[in-house]
């Protein structure tokens, strides 16, 4: 009798360890619990720590607060300027409301998955090539806005969303590089202009500058020639004044009253009258016949007729 007490005793015991056991759930410092009592949520959600529930009647699930990075596969689409690309991204949110999050939606992971590929296609087709690899941060924003509005009644709060990468076709990324290399050759050429033409106004001032003052070139003609024979050359070229070539000029052509007077009709040259187009007259000697006129031959000027023993004129 006394031995079917004690195992009735320590069966009760048992039940009771077992009982108490399953009634007792530990929840985490980063978690949160959602009672369900009969599959309705049951009050407000549990707090870290030690909770009791109602073993085979309450069901107490666990919600994991942390941020979940969740990375969002490749995604092709066609830009708004026909340029097919590939990008990928990452979502950092995190759950904000446990109760919603278990009952709003079955796999709130998965629907972020799926909003977030779905958002980025969108993005893509309205967005320019330029855009997605130079204002990632303009399209960064675009995305959480539209990932973030619907998951706000899920009890889901986006933090972040970043594009990690745009992939290019290689046609593409061989037009790029052509495109860019022209640009920096476009820039070089504007530089070397400017330097070029900055160059010449200095040396324009340095050229008027050296006209106005005459010793100012004599000096820089001696700095040069001291530069140049300072490095031992054997050969020493040295520029011919101007001044000299001018006085050159001046005295190997005649002055203009010279000229005038060369050109004048009527003036004796050495005795000899000219004609009015500065052709030398010959003298004729008279030899007591009639006058003679002066024969032109066909290829030249007039030929004198001193030596003809024919008193006859000689006419063209």
């Amino acid at each position: 009798m006394v031995e079917d007490l004690l195992v009735a005793v320590a069966a009760a015991g048992s039940a009771g360890v077992v009982y108490l056991a399953s009634a007792v759930r530990v929840i985490k410092q980063y978690e949160r619990g959602v009672l369900f009592r009969l599959g309705r949520v049951s009050g407000d959600v549990r707090s870290p720590g030690l909770n009791l529930i109602i073993p085979f009647v309450d069901r107490l699930q666990k919600v994991n607060m942390q941020i979940v990075t969740l990375p969002v596969p490749a995604q092709e689409g066609i830009t708004r300027d026909n340029v097919t690309v590939r990008v990928d991204a990452v979502v950092y949110f995190r759950v904000v409301d446990a109760a919603s999050a278990l009952v709003k939606v079955e796999d709130y992971k998965f629907a972020v998955s799926q909003m977030a590929q779905t958002s980025l296609r969108s993005i893509i087709g309205k967005s320019d090539l330029d855009d997605l690899l130079s204002d990632r941060e303009k399209l960064n924003q675009g995305l959480e806005l539209m990932i973030d509005s619907p998951a706000v009644g899920w009890g889901i709060q986006v933090d972040r969303v970043e594009i990690k990468d745009v992939s290019l076709p290689d046609t593409m990324k061989r037009s790029m590089a052509r495109q860019a290399e022209a640009d920096r050759e476009r820039r070089a050429r504007i530089i070397n202009a400017d330097a070029e033409l900055q160059a010449s106004k200095k040396l324009a001032e340095a050229a008027q500058q050296m006209a106005e003052t005459p010793t100012a070139l004599q000096l820089r003609l001696l700095q040069t020639v001291m530069a140049v024979a300072a490095e031992k050359n054997s050969t020493l070229v040295l520029p011919i004044p101007v001044e000299l070539l001018h006085f050159l000029e001046r005295g190997g052509r005649p002055s203009a009253p010279e000229q005038d007077r060369g050109a004048a009709p009527g003036h004796t040259d050495g005795g000899r009258e000219r004609y009015a187009d500065g052709t030398p007259q010959l003298p004729v000697t008279d030899t007591g016949g009639p006058p003679q006129v002066p024969v032109i031959g066909p290829d030249g000027p007039p030929q004198s007729p001193l030596n003809s023993t024919d008193s006859t004129p000689q006419v063209p």
